[in-house]
């Protein structure tokens, strides 16, 4: 048994050791939103072009840090975004999770992750015409933001190897039933440590 002990904790050392070289920055523009079943408050989203909240134009940014622990397979990331939500409020989310590869083919490569995130907003109570009985968001009406911890939240990350050390990369974030969302832009990797 001890055996066994000590020849994972090598390995997971060598792989720790040959990760270390492999950590990418991504820098993405956040981006579009779906709302699969339309939204109760869609007369609030005026970057809603169907008028119902299916499809909203969101405004805003996210920078991640990405760090293989296993090369070419798993990783950790962490993400940070702040934007304009569907109501042009100030928002954001706080994300951290692991991260896997489930293809790489030529220049393209898909990942999927898992993780939990902190999703933030500024309180729509506050705002003509809220429904609040429709919002996942946790917060009083009374409260200056309103916000919501998910434990187990989703990504897919497509990305096309532009460079040798830059990508074009979309992420997809899965919150069926109700919110969904795009991005787009560039991950980029760093120089491995010498």
């Amino acid at each position: 048994m001890k055996n066994w002990i000590l020849l994972t904790l090598l390995f997971l050392g060598c792989s720790w050791a040959q990760a270390q070289h492999r950590r990418n920055v991504n820098f993405k523009y956040f981006g579009l939103t779906l709302h699969p079943k339309g939204d109760d408050n869609a007369e609030l989203m005026p970057l809603n072009p169907d008028g119902k909240g299916y499809l909203v134009l969101n405004i805003g940014a996210s920078v991640g840090y990405e760090h293989f622990i296993v090369p070419d397979k798993f990783s950790v990331k962490a993400i940070q975004a702040f934007y304009a939500d569907c109501a042009l409020r100030f928002a954001g989310f706080t994300h951290l999770g692991l991260r896997g590869v489930v293809f790489t083919l030529g220049r393209h490569s898909l990942n999927g992750g898992i993780g939990p995130t902190l999703v933030y907003r500024r309180n729509w109570s506050e705002l003509e015409g809220y429904n609040v009985s429709t919002s996942f968001f946790g917060g009083d009406p009374e409260d200056k933001w309103q916000y919501k911890m998910i434990w187990y939240a989703g990504e897919f990350e497509y990305n096309y190897r532009l460079s040798d050390r830059t990508d074009f990369s979309v992420s997809f974030v899965p919150g069926y039933p109700d919110i969904m969302s795009l991005s787009f832009g560039v991950r980029y990797w760093l120089k491995e440590k010498i």
